[in-house]
């Protein structure tokens, strides 16, 4: 069983009582909060929900940029044990409504910024009470003595949307312990108390709320910035004196492709959690004067394999945790019968730790029922496991597509594109690209191949779906690979295929 100080509320708390001067929150703009500032404030937004009706089990959504109010939020919703929905910013349009309506969301908390867009599709989410507009002048002053029990590590932290695949996003049903595991596997010696982590992962994923939890839980300085910037990075870490960063594999190549500089090396850095490494990682590490630990992970299951400051082979992704939540990790065939080394097949994973993985689907039960089957949560995706136990990721088995770091349901951006009146059928698969993971491509059938403009089809699109979706590439085809006894797709010979001289490009000039 987790200790309650393992969970940001109760940490800060924890912190705020031993050493209340010392600074908890840091933005690079030079905004700080202390610990004793973070927690009467977390306290003070808690106070507020309850005076709105919100308390334990109550589903409360956030569109907030990556300020320090999403932190306050985190905080306040958790200390009445109430539900999150942290909400992707790029959302727009029917992806907002869907996922507003979906979570029987009662409040949503926003800003300014997306008033507009909230406004516009206000009617079609009639469960939706109240809307709170939030800025710094109307953050509440007085913190009250207690807010609430705050959360136990089994109670449900946040309902976090992650992209469907033969159907609409899902929202994975997610205890606060796994906000604590996905954090937990991180070396013991990356983080001191007092130390600065800096992350500009947004706040609305695992990614950049269980590294906050982790900050909180050592008693560090969780440094961030709106969004992540590889021209301001070292800058950035430099003034705040950063002694650990967070990347991730296409932030961790855009770094390395800058050009080499003699002061390189003269930075305050000494670990970079990241994932997936990129092939000169070695080289990485000696440029910039630093040690890389990586892991593979998933919303649904935390981190099942990890690596330590000794991280093997560049490709691979760790080897199975032995730490919490003590997970079993396995590489099966379509029968979820292990295979040996070398053979490709799903990884799988369970845990034996109470509420350390996520507890199913929200409102939807047959699709928690297929991901949970024989006892093991199926990730989808292939893998294969080397004779010295590294785990390698080898492709999808899901139609997703990840994109900076967004999982993108390859489903929803068919759905968007075939809206568009000239588009008979489509197919939508990723790409790789050149800093890693991929960029999206739309492969159409079209009424009038001759007259057909595929800047006008991504022009229709971009007002439409999030800006992290948006295809990069289209290719008009007479018609698509399929299956001969179900018609199904060939997603995997149009990604093979890739781009062609008759790909239309956005990006190009």
């Amino acid at each position: 069983m987790l200790d309650r100080t393992c969970l940001a509320p109760h940490a800060v708390e924890r912190w705020a009582v031993a050493s209340p001067d010392a600074v908890a929150l840091e933005h690079v703009d030079g905004n700080r909060l202390t610990y004793g500032e973070l927690h009467a404030q977390g306290q003070s937004w808690a106070s507020t929900f309850a005076s709105l009706g919100v308390g334990a089990g109550s589903h409360v959504a956030t569109l907030l940029p990556n300020t320090f109010d999403a932190h306050r939020a985190l905080l306040g919703l958790g200390w009445l044990r109430a539900v999150e929905v942290p909400l992707n910013t790029a959302y727009v349009g029917r992806m907002l409504a869907y996922t507003l309506d979906h979570s029987d969301a009662g409040t949503l908390v926003t800003t300014a910024e997306f008033a507009d867009r909230v406004r516009e599709i206000r009617a079609d989410v009639p469960r939706l009470e109240r809307i709170v507009v939030v800025d710094e002048s109307s953050m509440p002053a007085a913190a009250p003595a207690s807010a609430g029990p705050g959360p136990e590590y089994r109670d449900i932290h946040s309902l976090m949307y992650t992209s469907g695949t033969t159907g609409p996003s899902k929202a994975v049903i997610t205890p606060w312990a796994v906000v604590y595991q996905f954090w937990s596997w991180v070396p013991h010696d990356a983080l001191e108390t007092g130390d600065g982590l800096y992350c500009a992962m947004p706040m609305f994923h695992n990614s950049g709320r269980s590294a906050f939890n982790y900050a909180m839980v050592q008693g560090a300085r969780f440094v961030t910035r709106d969004r992540f910037s590889a021209a301001n990075f070292w800058d950035d870490v430099r003034a705040t004196d950063c002694r650990t960063a967070a990347l991730i594999g296409p932030m961790t190549a855009l770094l390395y492709s800058a050009p080499p500089s003699p002061d390189d090396g003269d930075n305050p850095l000494r670990s970079v959690i990241l994932g997936p490494m990129i092939p000169e990682i070695d080289d990485f590490e000696r440029r910039f004067g630093v040690r890389t630990a990586t892991c593979y992970g998933q919303t649904e299951v935390g981190i099942p394999v990890a690596t330590g400051w000794e991280h093997g082979p560049w490709a691979n992704c760790g080897r199975r945790r032995t730490g919490y939540p003590w997970p079993d990790a396995v590489v099966v065939d379509e029968h979820d019968e292990p295979l040996p080394a070398g053979e490709v097949g799903e990884l799988v994973v369970r845990s034996a730790e109470p509420w350390a993985l996520n507890v199913g689907y929200y409102k939807m039960p047959e699709q928690t029922v297929a991901a949970w089957r024989n006892g093991w949560f199926h990730t989808g995706d292939a893998f294969r496991v080397d004779d010295d136990g590294w785990y390698y990721f080898v492709d999808r088995l899901r139609d997703t597509i990840r994109r900076r770091g967004e999982n993108i349901s390859s489903f929803e951006v068919e759905t968007f594109a075939g809206e568009y009146d000239d588009v008979l059928e489509c197919a939508a698969v990723g790409i790789p690209a050149v800093h890693g993971e991929d960029d999206v491509m739309v492969a159409v059938i079209v009424r009038d191949p001759a007259h057909f403009d595929p800047a006008a089809l991504v022009a229709f699109l971009e007002p439409r779906m999030p800006r992290f979706m948006l295809p990069r590439y289209v290719e008009v085809v007479d018609d698509l690979p399929r299956t001969e006894a179900s018609m199904r797709v060939r997603k995997h010979e149009l990604r093979a295929r890739g781009v062609t001289d008759a790909t239309y490009d956005r990006e190009r000039p």
